[in-house]
């Protein structure tokens, strides 16, 4: 169950321009909302001008409302329309009624007029708006673009209210997510970054924690008979997820939501004595992403995922290409991708369990037991990956990324798991991206991204995209198509 998502409340505001009659503007709304089945908050208020302003923004804040749906029924007063978005406390959309309800003169509104000037108003206060790609329509239709708002509207809110708290330093060998933090304060996210040693002491104060044994119970109810290969260390385990709980609990202060980047290796495993990995995958499963290796803007883009898909999410290794074999036997002829249009998403074993085949199960990290144990020895404190394939699904592979200079920028590029068996190890599955191999040349590597994406389990890449423009990201790449070169694409290769 998600629990550390934001849960929308919707208001929506009818303006009206003074010389138009207010009637049509409170008429349209009421219609709007009825379209919209009951799901949004109707603000009484119907704004002409500042005062209007004022007592619509008090009203949809004492009725509990997070984000605006501001409602152009007429041509709409530009100034108190765009203040409104100044002064609400959330993410705001603007739409515009389209003619059709009445005559074309005492019926007629020319908000698709008014949205021009709307535009410009809030272009020139500098105010952040969504406004949707072809936003003027009837009842009907603006109910449909306030449903796409929603899981924007969810990640904003979230954004501004989330603190990443870390466990470092973040490793010097992945040096990739040693990224500038500006971008975040920019973003107005929090960070709270720890020591490993402080999670530690942490840790070993929950031990003997009455709950251990009730989150035991559930772990071994998630993994079955068949995929819980270490019963004896669920104590250990257990201990650890309450010991991130507590600390989520005790130390997000003023913010509402959380999301921890914490360093994994090398001293993790011998110190604490097991892979943090399944644990890790649970509490993904619940919105509270645990990123690897202290990836902050990796645990930054999982939570916006979790936020506008409203459903667990991964991060993943852009890892591996796929054996041209195994293209040529198991893809080719089957699924509509070239070979350089796949490769193989890993990571050790973060993915939450209900994203993965029913045969994962707990088992030892091969790359940290050949690096930390001894060869030849049986695998003892690398244990706790959770792993298996991952199930096939439509997915969204993305990133929101902090430059070397300080700039955001990110990348969104639709696909899916192919059901096609790995042979592999660790929490892995055969992706497929159309053009993937020249978005790898062309953005992955030109714009420097590190290896990892966050994956979510569905096509999000619409909302995705209008939540890093509310933002202010300006660079945000996608997997364009052979019709459409990169800049940095040679065009006679």
């Amino acid at each position: 169950m998600m629990q550390n998502i934001p849960e929308v409340k919707l208001g929506l505001v009818a303006v009206s321009r003074d010389c138009f009659p207010i009637g049509l503007s409170i008429a349209r709304r009421e219609a709007v909302a009825k379209a919209c089945g009951g799901g949004i908050y109707e603000c009484p208020v119907t704004v002409e001008n500042e005062k209007d302003m004022f007592a619509a923004a008090e009203d949809v804040r004492k009725a509990g409302c997070n984000a605006l749906v501001v409602f152009l029924g007429n041509f709409g007063p530009e100034t108190p329309e765009t203040l409104l978005a100044k002064y609400f406390h959330g993410p705001v959309m603007f739409v515009a009624a389209a003619e059709g309800d009445g005559d074309l003169i005492n019926g007629r509104g020319d908000a698709y007029c008014g949205m021009l000037n709307c535009s410009y108003n809030l272009g020139m206060r500098h105010i952040p708006a969504y406004i949707p790609s072809y936003p003027v329509g009837t009842a009907e239709d603006i109910a449909k673009m306030i449903a796409d708002f929603v899981p924007v509207a969810s990640a904003v809110i979230g954004i501004k209210n989330l603190k990443i708290i870390t466990f470092g330093p973040r490793p010097q060998d992945f040096f990739a997510c040693n990224a500038p933090i500006k971008g975040l304060y920019e973003l107005g996210i929090e960070i709270e970054e720890n020591s490993e040693l402080d999670l530690l002491v942490s840790y070993r104060e929950h031990a003997n924690d009455p709950r251990i044994e009730e989150v035991c119970k559930d772990m071994a109810e998630e993994l079955g008979e068949t995929g819980n290969n270490y019963p004896a260390l669920l104590p250990r385990m257990a201990q650890f997820e309450l010991t991130l709980l507590d600390w989520a609990e005790n130390h997000r202060g003023a913010r509402k939501y959380v999301a921890f980047a914490d360093k994994c290796w090398p001293a993790f495993p011998s110190e604490f004595g097991f892979e943090p990995c399944f644990v890790n995958s649970r509490l993904a499963s619940r919105g509270i992403p645990v990123s690897c290796e202290v990836d902050i803007y990796g645990a930054l883009s999982e939570y916006i995922g979790a936020c506008v898909s409203a459903d667990a999410v991964t991060l993943l290794d852009i890892n591996n290409s796929v054996p041209a074999a195994l293209w040529e036997k198991e893809i080719k002829g089957k699924f509509d991708y070239t070979l350089t249009d796949t490769f193989m998403g890993f990571h050790c074993g973060n993915t939450p369990s209900c994203k993965m085949c029913a045969d994962r199960a707990v088992k030892y990290q091969l790359i940290q037991h050949r690096l930390l144990e001894p060869e030849g020895s049986e695998p003892d404190f690398t244990r706790g990956t959770l792993e298996g394939d991952i199930a096939p699904s439509d997915i969204t592979f993305y990133r929101l990324q902090c430059d070397s200079e300080g700039q955001l920028r990110s990348y969104i590029a639709q696909g899916e798991v192919l059901p096609v068996a790995t042979g592999s190890f660790g929490g892995i599955g055969v992706f497929a991206i159309k053009e993937m191999g020249r978005f790898y040349r062309h953005v992955l590597i030109e714009k420097h991204f590190p290896h990892h994406g966050a994956v979510a389990f569905g096509h999000y890449g619409k909302a995705l995209f209008e939540v890093f423009r509310y933002l202010g990201v300006k660079d945000i790449a996608y997997n364009q198509p052979k019709s459409l070169t990169y800049p940095t694409e040679n065009p006679w290769d």
